[in-house]
């Protein structure tokens, strides 16, 4: 029997004061083997060996946000994402623990793994995140 082998990974979903979720368009010249063409997300990214979640979360949103005034308020979600990632000749699942944030500061900068930003409604988030997360995602969001 084969085992699906997995990456773990961590997202930052984060609100505005209008209950708007921050979302960023992913940059498909920085994706190997994307079949998807260019999907929104929420920040985030893989944890690597020798890091743990706090810790990754905190470098990501430094990384792809240009800012490290984030509040890590508490876990939200963890699901099985839609997307693969290739790696080598083989493909892994994407677990995510997705974890509701506050960001400290309304300026930050993209970097190159994103092509733009926005704050998205709650129907809208739903809408534009089901290419990478599960309904059961989608869905909880109505929770926020």
């Amino acid at each position: 029997m084969n085992e699906k082998k997995f990456h773990v990974g961590v997202k930052a979903l984060i609100q505005n004061e209008e209950g708007k979720i921050l979302l960023v368009r992913v940059n498909t010249k920085e994706l190997k083997g994307n079949k998807h063409g260019a999907y929104w997300d929420i920040p985030g990214g893989r944890i690597k060996e020798g890091d743990d979640v706090e810790r990754t979360l905190r470098k990501e949103i430094e990384e792809e946000l240009g800012t490290n005034d984030i509040e890590i308020v508490k876990p939200f979600d963890s699901i099985i994402s839609n997307i693969e990632i290739p790696v080598g000749n083989e493909k892994f699942g994407l677990v995510l623990a997705v974890y509701l944030c506050n960001l400290g500061t309304k300026k930050f900068k993209l970097s190159h793994e994103h092509t733009e930003f926005k704050w998205a409604s709650i129907d809208e988030a739903k809408e534009l995140l089901s290419i990478k997360f599960p309904k059961s995602f989608t869905e909880k969001l109505d929770q926020l």
